[in-house]
């Protein structure tokens, strides 16, 4: 009967150990770009002057925003912005940009007005198209620079980065996986903040602001 009992409780162990490892709870070795030999990417670009090149400022941005500890609730804003702690996927990336000097609401508002055939609007409300997934596919491919969306070539991703998926959007982090794939930092009801998940998803887009 012991022995038994012995079997259950290893048996149990090994399972939450998998459980919260496939959960992100457990802690692992990341690595950065200068394990793998990669040149860290500053961008020529100080858009809203405060001696932080874009790229970095991005990434600065995000990790402040995620500090916060937003909860996960879709709701309309009628200032665009969340103001009230709660937040989804687009808004990591909207206010990452936002302290960087970039007001993604008016961006995609006008890129919208411009080309309209490009988007899927009936009418626009620019107060919560640029917290839609699907419009920020649009925005970023017609107005910043397109890259791979092969993860495997490591080189090509940085931190501060913006990679978009079926109904979900994040910002790459500087902090990579054992075989060079980075971390994604999003916004889901189920995960954590930054996690190893690139590998688990279908990337539609990866873009780089500058």
């Amino acid at each position: 009967m012991k022995k038994v009992v012995v079997v259950i409780i290893i048996i149990l162990l090994i399972s939450s150990y998998f459980i919260l490892d496939n959960l992100g709870y457990l802690p692992h070795r990341t690595y950065t770009n200068k394990d793998f030999n990669i040149e860290n990417y500053y961008s020529s670009i100080d858009k809203d002057h405060d001696g932080i090149d874009d790229q970095s400022d991005i990434l600065i941005n995000v990790r402040n925003y995620i500090k916060t500890k937003p909860k996960y609730q879709s709701k309309y804003y009628a200032n665009g912005y969340p103001d009230d702690n709660y937040g989804v996927c687009t808004d990591v990336v909207a206010f990452g940009l936002k302290d960087a000097g970039y007001d993604l609401k008016e961006l995609v508002y006008n890129d919208i007005l411009n080309n309209k055939e490009d988007y899927d609007i009936e009418k626009i409300d620019k107060n919560i198209d640029f917290r839609r997934v699907v419009n920020l596919m649009v925005y970023f491919k017609n107005n910043h620079i397109s890259l791979t969306t092969d993860i495997n070539d490591i080189a090509s991703w940085q931190g501060g980065d913006i990679v978009v998926f079926p109904h979900h959007i994040g910002i790459v982090s500087d902090k990579r996986n054992k075989k060079g794939i980075p971390y994604l930092i999003h916004h889901s009801s189920y995960h954590p903040y930054e996690e190893d998940i690139l590998e688990e998803l279908s990337i539609l887009g990866h873009f780089r602001v500058s």
